[in-house]
This record gives structure tokens, sequence and C-alpha cells, in this order.
């Protein structure tokens, strides 16, 4: 639909056209008024056109008529078009001294060329004070040139009229500089809209070319779960999500997998967790038809409103498909040669054992070398089984005090945390009794108690802590030190990672203390999370179910 506003249809069929048209179409009203005029004066008063004031007054109109249309007046100085209107002042002057005994209201035609003059913009001062007196001298000419003597009550009488002209061309002249504020305050704020609408398409443009041209899927839903923005690779993404016997699926008949390739639930679904107000990152799901399943890895943060309610979310999809394949492969790789390893290791191990049990016919140096080679061997053997910790792990819970535990921990993390100018702490009853692998769970708390000193290097304070909340046993080390970033808190728990601080401080570690104690916990039912702040500290989070609690 065209937009038809008065404003719009002004535009186009007025301000749109040339100087010398406009300047026709303001004269056009007067000429056809004066053209009825006469036509009046034909039907009833006849002898009008033997004034020869009158038909001056109408050649003179033809006249003016001609020049409106024959001037070139967008060629000639601004404002030289204001002549037509004072030469139909004149005009209208003879006009009306030749037929006002006739058609008493053709003195009214001066308002046409007033309205003009003080329409126009231009010496609006001017324009009041030339239609007054133009007004004035159309009554009072008449009457000084004429043969009745001229009296101050005969020039009294007519006054009202110029008046009036000087109180419309007042009124007409306030409108107007009024209007033309107006309208230049909303011409100058429709340029900005113009600008700012402009800038938008193409920062709009701009963002859709970024995000076609990213390798993460991008959606971007309002707080109702609808789709405002999908970019390319989320188009393709969302295609493999499509099962091929619903033409329009609703989110909970999308080809969502989770572990082990079991459907979703629908409020574990990336998107829904999202509209509920979820934010994660790296949660992993397989999307598509089995021979056509992809590994995707999903982010999302919600959006706020100023009141702080839901506005929606956006939720990234990265195809890792081929990173979980290359991990498997790694895994089984890594795997194969630990066993490989733990074969020779056994029996080099052993071996060593049985010549150290008779080492008092061994020299001292033979012993000392066997002793290191020993040690070195432990060490190694120790490497092989953290190796193939994740891949096999067995649990044997049984009643356990957990606070001997972490007292344990602690004391064994002792020279460490000296050598490091680190103060230990905890906050943990004296007894606290669950039903746990006290091996397993030992070796997480030394595990967590371990990366804590060593990410403390400039000292500071690790503190232990165990409670019991309303859903269980937690467990918690928190530690002063370096602290970590978000990108490196998302690969915590993946095997082998090393945060960067760790490799240029040249820390020493392998990267599978985190991943081991995560199998810990998950094997006994639980959680561990991370929170974490560069230069403030790092606070890992062990929560245990509460089954494994021995009540009083």
């Amino acid at each position: 639909m065209t937009d038809q506003t008065p404003d719009t249809l002004l535009k186009r069929h007025f301000y749109a056209r040339s100087l010398r048209m406009r300047v026709l179409l303001t004269q056009v009203p007067l000429t056809l008024t004066v053209m009825l005029t006469v036509a009046l004066g034909l039907a009833y008063y006849p002898m009008i056109m033997a004034d020869s004031h009158f038909v001056i007054g109408l050649w003179m109109q033809a006249g003016i008529l001609v020049m409106c249309a024959a001037i070139p007046w967008d060629k000639l100085p601004r404002g030289s078009f204001l002549l037509i209107p004072y030469l139909d002042l004149i005009a209208v002057g003879f006009i009306r001294d030749g037929s006002t005994q006739h058609i008493s209201a053709v003195g009214l035609l001066v308002l046409f060329p007033v309205f003009w003059l003080s329409a126009s913009g231009f010496a609006r001062k001017t324009a009041i004070v030339a239609s007054t007196l133009a007004t004035l001298l159309i009554v009072w000419t008449p009457l000084l040139l004429g043969e009745a003597r001229v009296t101050p009550d005969l020039l009294a009488k007519p006054l009202l009229f110029p008046f009036m002209m000087m109180a419309f061309s007042i009124t007409v002249v306030v409108m107007t500089a009024s209007m033309d504020i107006q309208r230049a305050a909303i011409q100058a704020k429709d340029a900005e809209l113009r600008r700012s609408l402009k800038l938008s398409k193409q920062r709009e443009q701009l963002l859709a070319t970024v995000l076609d041209t990213v390798a993460v899927g991008i959606v971007v839903v309002d707080e109702g779960g609808h789709d405002q923005l999908m970019n390319a690779t989320q188009d393709t993404i969302h295609a493999l999500a499509m099962p091929v016997d619903i033409v329009d699926p609703q989110e909970k008949d999308l080809l969502l997998f989770g572990q082990g390739k079991v459907p979703l639930p629908a409020d574990s679904r990336p998107v829904r967790r999202a509209v509920l107000g979820e934010s994660f990152t790296n949660y992993q799901v397989w999307i598509g038809e089995e021979d056509q399943c992809r590994a995707i890895s999903t982010t999302a943060r919600t959006m706020l409103n100023e009141d702080g309610s839901s506005a929606g979310a956006v939720i990234a999809f990265h195809d890792n498909t081929e990173i979980m394949a290359a991990l498997s492969a790694k895994d089984d790789f890594v795997a194969n040669v630990s066993h490989e390893f733990r074969t020779p290791l056994t029996s080099i191990l052993g071996y060593l054992g049985m010549i150290l049990d008779d080492a008092e016919r061994l020299p001292a140096d033979v012993i000392k070398f066997l002793t290191i080679t020993q040690r070195n061997a432990l060490r190694l053997n120790g490497l092989v089984s953290d190796l193939l910790t994740t891949d096999s792990m067995e649990v044997a819970p049984a009643m356990t005090d957990v606070s001997a535990l972490i007292r344990h921990s602690v004391a064994s993390a002792r020279p460490a945390a000296e050598r490091n100018r680190v103060e230990l702490a905890v906050n943990a009853p004296d007894q606290l009794w669950a039903v746990v692998d006290a091996g397993r769970i030992g070796q997480a708390l030394d595990n967590l108690m371990s990366n804590a000193i060593k990410y403390s290097p400039d000292g500071g304070t690790v503190t232990v802590s165990a409670l019991i909340n309303g859903s269980g046993l937690v467990l918690e080390v928190q530690d002063t030190g370096i602290g970590m970033n978000n990108a490196e808190q998302a690969q915590l728990f993946t095997k082998f990672f090393r945060a960067d601080p760790a490799l240029a401080r040249s820390i020493p570690g392998l990267g599978l203390g985190l991943l081991i104690t995560k199998t810990i916990v998950a094997n006994h039912g639980g959680t561990i999370s991370v929170c974490s702040q560069r230069k403030v500290g790092t606070t890992m989070r062990i929560e245990l179910p509460e089954s494994v609690l021995v009540l009083d």
C-alpha cells in the first residue's frame, strides 16, 4: 500500500514540481475566482463590463497569469516571484473599484495575494506592512480620486477591512513561521532517522555476513523459544535434526540425543534450557539420524531486559564430530600403549624387588643405582596407572571418616605447601562419616590439594572445607592463586589440558589429575564444579549425593 498522507500528496504534487509550475499553481485559485466573478457579472450585472477599471483589472490578471507561466523564476534572484502577489494587489484594486457597486464581496479577492505574501516565508514583517498598506490604498484610492468631498468620517468607514487584512496577515505569518520551525525540526529528525536506519542496515548486513562466515551455528530465540535469527551454519545443523516423517516438527520432535545416543528429554535440550534461563558451556549433544549423527558442543547465554526478565537467549552449536573421533582414537591409543607398558613394568619392578631383597650382598653404588631405577620405574608405573584410571575405574564404598581423609591429605601436602609459602587451613567437623571409597576420595582430595598449591606459586592460602547441605556432602578446596579465565575453565576436565599460566611458569603436571578426580566423583554419583577468576583464585567443589551420608 502506498503512502497517501496529505503531506506526501503535497510533496508529490506541489513541492516536487519546478518553481515556475509552483508559482503558476499558486496564482490559479485567484484567476479562477476572478473568472467566477466575471461570470456572475455577465449573468446579473452586464454593465460592469463597461467599466474601464474592471476591464483593466481583468487584463492585468490575464497578463499576470501569462507571466507566471512564461518567466523562468528559478533562474532569477531568490524571492523574485513575490512580484506576482504585489501585481495581484494592484489588479484586485482595479477590479474592486470597477465592480464594488454591483458585487460587494469582490474586495475579498485581496485575501489571495495577502495570503501569498504572508505565507511565502520571505521578509515576514514587510509582508504584514505591505498587505496592510496595499489594502488601505485599495479602499482609500477610490475615495481620494472620487468627486465626493473627503472627510475623516468617509475615510474611517472602510478602515476595518485593512485592519482585518493586517490581522489575517499576522496570523498567517505566525502560523507559517511555527510550521517552518516544526518542518525544520521534522526534517532534521527525518535526516537523523534516515542516517540511523542506514547505519542500522549496514550493521545488520555486517552482522549477517559475519555470522554466515563463522563455522559455528548461531541461533537467537525470544523468551518464548521462537527463532529470531539463524546463520547459514545453523541452517545446516538444524536440517540434520529434522525428522523425515514430520513436516513442521516442534522442539521435542527434533533428533537430539544425549550420552549413549539416548533421546534427550524436552527440558534437557539446549534451546529449551536456554529459554528456561540457563547459561552453559560445552554441553555435548548428538544430532541427526544414526548414519548421519553429528557430535555437537552447545553453549548458551541468556539475554535480560532492564527489569531483569528474560529477553531470550543466544545458543551456539559447534560441530566437533571430527574432534570427538580424534580424541576417541587418541584415548584408544593411550589405553593400548599403557596396557603394553604395564606388563614389562610389572616384570621390571618384580625383578628389582627381588634383587633389592638381597641388597646386603651388593656393592653400595649398585644398590644406589638400583634404588634410583626402582623409584623411576614406580613413577612410570604410576603414570601408566593414571592413564588407565579414566578408562576403567572401580570404587568400593565403605564407612569412612571424611574429616580424617582431609587431615591426611593436608598432612601429605604440607611439604609442598611450605616450598610455595602457602598456608593450609581446614574447615571441617572432627568427624564426618560417609559411605565412600576412602582410597579414591583421598586420591581426589590429593589431586585438588596438589593443584591448589601448584597454582599458588607466589604464596597464599588453601582452605579445605567439608559440610553437609540439603542435597548431600560438599567438599571444597579453595585457593588464592593465579586463577583461570572462562575459556580455561571450559576445558579444565579435558585430558592432558594445561592452562597457559601453568605452561608459562613451567608448573609440573600431565593434565590428568582433574579428569581422574571427575571420574572418581562421577562413580560416586556426584558432580564437580569450578569457580575461578584470574589473579583472584579458584574454588573446586565436589558434591556427593545424600545417599553417601551416614546420619545419626
